[in-house]
């Protein structure tokens, strides 16, 4: 086998995971969560509007990826739940961000309450969803992405920038964080 068809191999396996892990999530009805950018509106003369976010899709958070209910991957970005903004605090810059990054969520629409992931980084396991000038060998030898290429299979980082090696197939990763989403441990 070439090392191009084994890296097609590896590719087919990690969709395979991915597909039948979102099918055991949903079958076992596990709650997904929303999937969302942020949307920064123009400013019109002098007036700036509040950031809103805009929710594209829905997502299981497993470590350091997200894996959509469409068996799309995703690197996990930030996480917030949707809230009301409240009076200010002035407790601290960041305090005051994060109460504004949830209040856009609610904004865009989702519900009070409920998880949202922004900023995630789509990671492409298919031809189909890169884009014409890039391949996905390079992409997946990406060190800051969470999953990569290596000895012939498609694995995931524990973090970014860690090393591939002795770390555990998609497959594998996939298997034990729908495991654990399906039977939390007892605290």
């Amino acid at each position: 086998m070439t090392a191009e068809q084994e890296f097609q191999a590896a590719l087919a396996r990690a969709v395979d995971a991915c597909t039948a892990t979102a099918e055991l999530l949903a079958a076992a009805g596990v709650p997904p969560e929303h999937l969302a950018r942020v949307i920064t509106p123009r400013k019109i003369l002098l007036w700036a509007r509040p950031d809103t976010m805009q929710e594209f899709g829905t997502a299981w958070r497993l470590g350091t990826v997200l894996l959509g209910t469409d068996a799309r991957l995703y690197a996990a970005g930030r996480a917030t739940r949707a809230a009301e903004r409240g009076r200010p605090g002035y407790q601290s810059v960041s305090r005051e961000q994060r109460r504004e990054i949830a209040a856009a969520a609610l904004r865009g629409g989702i519900p009070a309450g409920e998880p949202v992931n922004f900023d995630a980084t789509p990671i492409p396991l298919r031809f189909a969803e890169i884009l014409p000038e890039a391949s996905l060998a390079e992409i997946l030898t990406d060190p800051e992405l969470p999953v990569g290429y290596s000895d012939g299979d498609i694995r995931v980082r524990w973090r970014a920038g860690a090393s591939l090696t002795g770390a555990p197939t998609l497959a594998t990763f996939l298997r034990e964080r729908a495991e654990l989403l399906q039977h939390p441990r007892p605290e």
